[in-house]
């Protein structure tokens, strides 16, 4: 194997370009030449391409290193994953006509749809990356020497920008053509298949700002129309396979046909989600799970995203295991689950997981009479988060991430928990602690200077490190301000969960020396005044039924499992009504005894008219 325009050539292809080309001058002739004996249009762009792959392959020890592209998200398709893939689409009696890919790498997808599907009449091919153009039209020269006698199409690869290639010009060229093998006046049968990059808008960025080319994205855009403190804090920063997705999507949706894309679970759960707002004309919506740490070697929830175009719209996808279904049609294909809309058509439509084992806790599925919040952010955690100094909690010192020792006034220093703090059922105890500078967001800071001098100075040694925090969310804001901070943050007694774990448990969190303990950004809390109230609540939500319900509608793939809007869901009225009384009292009973608590269900009753809406709407105690 060798290497020409930094693209992997195999001695067969290189033996046989070198003897066809070694008498032709002129890249037209040559393009002419290519085109007649294997289908691809504009092998060359001008004459200095020819007279260069002229002189490297007659040299034969030509070899350059190939990058690692592995950090945009490049992850190449293997020949076997491919073929597998296609054979695939030929069990469900997918013969196209048109093949589109639009990020198509080394080309092993294109040769898979050669090797598969005899009634391929045209192949587009799109790629930004220049080697990898020249080295898909190189393995498809060497596929039809190995193979003389299959048919060719013609086949186009751009070197382009996805983003900037006018897909609009080929579903409006085919989608009304009628070619020799259709039999209707719908347009020729599309395919659109490929591995688009696994990775977001914000990688490709950070790329950018480093001085790394990274040109292969779309326009800055807020293109799901999210909130701006929403846009600002993540949910703005979308994959770009996703966005490629939904562009084949928009634009392919009305021509007969198939698509089938590698992409991240994410990206499935997403296009599924969005799919009543969408209502894009796919059905058959099914994700087939890979193996990527086989097939890639990276640790990445990835599967193959198939549906059906040109058909009234669904809103549900059936997931399999993609090695139970390939390559053995004819067997049982074992199918884990669906998930998606129930009821799509109506206002109360309900987006599951598991759609088989909603159905027997769907009851408490509505809205959580409290309100359910992320605990604080402030983006400088070598400096705002502490561990006590000495082993002594009152002595006012304490060591932060730079390992510097400082002495603090203890008003502003809270007891801090982190998701991998929240393994018992409950704590009073932190091993982090926090400043907390604001009791609500935007609050001015300049009373610390003089009501705490101490870390008035201490905060403003370190100023630079406030000034480098990089979100969108501190411009214009107080010194030293944070976020995920109010009234809520103060209450002596909250029920968290973690975020990031995949555990369907949650905590008690009890005072600590007095004050409330506060959680990170990456915990979920609803907070009380009164310690019986949020026990109640730990027993609802540590309820079996509670569990299932969660389990239901919850992504294992995801990267958070819980979000506030999974938790606020979970509707504890109508739990709370259907509990029975003396499981109650005997979950009451394990937690009274294990953590030497005294608590009664004497304000049970109270805590459900809490709960209860009043005439104006539900209420949000203790938000």
């Amino acid at each position: 194997m060798m290497k020409v325009f930094g693209a992997n050539i195999s001695s067969e292809v290189s033996d046989f370009l070198n003897q066809s080309l070694r008498a032709i001058s002129s890249f037209e002739l040559a393009n002419s030449q290519l085109l007649e004996a294997f289908g691809i249009q504009d092998f060359f762009d001008n004459d200095e391409d020819l007279e260069i792959l002229k002189e490297v392959i007659s040299d034969n020890c030509n070899t350059l290193e190939e990058p690692d592209r592995a950090e945009y998200g490049d992850f190449q398709t293997n020949e076997n994953l491919a073929n597998k893939a296609t054979l695939h689409l030929v069990s469900k009696g997918v013969s196209p006509e048109i093949v589109v890919e639009p990020t198509c790498g080394k080309g092993n997808f294109i040769v898979a749809c050669l090797k598969n599907f005899p009634s391929i009449t045209n192949i587009f091919g799109i790629e930004i990356y220049k080697p990898y153009v020249w080295e898909t039209k190189f393995n498809i020269v060497g596929f039809y020497l190995s193979h003389p006698n299959l048919n060719k199409p013609k086949i186009s690869v751009a070197h382009c920008n996805v983003f900037d290639f006018d897909f609009k010009q080929i579903e409006k060229e085919f989608s009304k053509k009628v070619l020799p093998s259709a039999e209707d006046l719908g347009g020729a049968d599309i395919l659109i298949i490929g591995n688009p990059p696994w990775v977001t808008n914000s990688k490709l960025g950070s790329l950018n700002s480093i001085g790394r080319q990274s040109a292969n994205l779309p326009k800055k855009t807020n293109f799901k129309n999210h909130s701006g403190l929403d846009a600002m804090t993540g949910k703005g920063n979308f994959d770009i396979a996703e966005s490629i997705t939904l562009t084949m999507l928009n634009t392919f949706q009305k021509m007969k046909g198939h698509l089938l894309l590698l992409v991240k679970n994410s990206v499935i759960k997403n296009i599924v989600f969005d799919q009543t707002k969408n209502k894009y004309n796919i059905a058959s919506i099914e994700k087939h799970c890979i193996d990527s740490k086989k097939e890639f070697n990276v640790s990445v929830e990835a599967s193959l995203f198939y549906c059906k175009l040109n058909t009234k719209p669904e809103f549900d996808c059936t997931e399999f295991d993609f090695y139970d279904s390939v390559p053995y049609p004819s067997e049982r294909i074992r199918e884990r689950l669906k998930f998606g809309w129930l009821d799509a058509q109506n206002a109360a439509r309900k987006f599951v997981s598991n759609i088989d084992t909603y159905i027997h806790t769907k009851q408490i599925d509505g809205e959580c009479p409290f309100v359910w919040r992320q605990g604080l952010k402030h983006d400088c955690s070598s400096i705002m988060e502490l561990d006590k100094a000495g082993g002594d909690p009152l002595n006012g010192h304490y060591v932060n991430g730079l390992h510097e020792e400082v002495e603090l006034e203890d008003d502003l220093v809270y007891g801090l928990l982190k998701s991998s703090d929240l393994k018992n059922t409950v704590i009073d105890q932190t091993r982090k602690f926090t400043i907390v500078t604001q009791r609500k967001v935007g609050q001015e800071t300049g009373y610390i200077k003089y009501e705490y001098p101490k870390t008035y100075q201490y905060l403003t040694a370190h100023q630079a490190n406030f000034e480098a925090r990089k979100s969108s969310i501190y411009n214009n804001k107080p010194l030293f301000s944070i976020f995920g901070i109010g009234d809520y943050s103060f209450k002596q007694y909250k029920v968290a969960i973690s975020g990031l774990y995949k555990t369907f448990h949650f905590t008690l969190i009890l005072p600590q020396a007095g004050k409330p303990v506060m959680l990170d950004d990456t915990c979920y809390l609803i907070g009380f005044d009164k310690i019986e109230f949020a026990v109640y609540a730990l027993i609802l939500l540590n309820s079996d039924t509670t569990k299932q319900f969660l389990q239901s509608v919850t992504f294992a793939d995801a990267k958070r499992t819980f979000t506030k809007d999974v938790l606020m869901r979970i509707d504890l009225l109508k739990l709370a009504k259907t509990i029975d009384k003396q499981n109650l009292q005997t979950a009451l009973n394990l937690l009274n005894e294990k953590y030497n608590l005294s608590l009664t269900l004497e304000l049970w009753d109270n805590f459900l008219d809490e709960m209860t809406p009043v005439i104006n709407g539900q209420i949000a105690m203790f938000a």
